[in-house]
């Protein structure tokens, strides 16, 4: 598997795999912001109209897994903060294709993600996951803690189930 943290150039190159992965993973149930109908259109248009800019300005990192020269998973870094929390960033989109979970690949994802954190003098990461997920447990697992449930929080992307969202935090040495 290559990891590469991806730039705003690279968006355009990168798109349609992109705008692949992030359908597939709504269109999974991967509670994620996004709610069904949810279409390429849209993916592609999350990607360059919000992730782009922010790689742009310097606002946001994007790490991409590749797996035989698929790409199989992606994570992002907000590092905008306000002054007074410019110590922490906060790990968003955590992407794993259906297809290759469990495999690994979200491990590594936020491993990486955490050396780029680290590159930014940035000490504590924080993350809101669906309440239950897998994810809740792979982020338990690589040392996350549970700061509080919220209940209700966001809708299902295939219902119009209201979902708790769990907020977690990590402090990196």
């Amino acid at each position: 598997m290559q990891l590469d943290k991806l730039r705003a150039e690279d968006v355009p190159r990168e798109i349609e795999a992109l705008a692949e992965l992030l359908h597939h993973c709504v269109h999974a149930g991967a509670s994620i912001s996004f709610i069904l109908p949810f279409t390429m259109h849209d993916a592609r248009a999350y990607w360059r109209d919000l992730v782009a800019p922010g790689l742009a300005a310097g606002k946001r990192h994007l790490i991409a897994a590749h797996l035989d020269g698929e790409l199989v998973g992606a994570v992002q870094l907000d590092l905008d903060m306000p002054p007074n929390q410019r110590h922490r960033c906060e790990v968003t989109k955590l992407l794993v294709h259906p297809d290759t979970r469990r495999q690994g690949v979200g491990n590594k994802l936020l491993m990486a993600a955490e050396r780029v954190a680290r590159s930014e003098g940035r000490r504590l990461l924080t993350l809101d996951t669906r309440r239950g997920d897998a994810a809740e447990m792979l982020y338990r697992n690589l040392g996350y803690e549970i700061a509080g449930v919220i209940p209700r929080y966001a809708r299902a992307p295939d219902a119009e189930r209201l979902d708790d969202t769990v907020i977690m935090y990590k402090e990196l040495a």
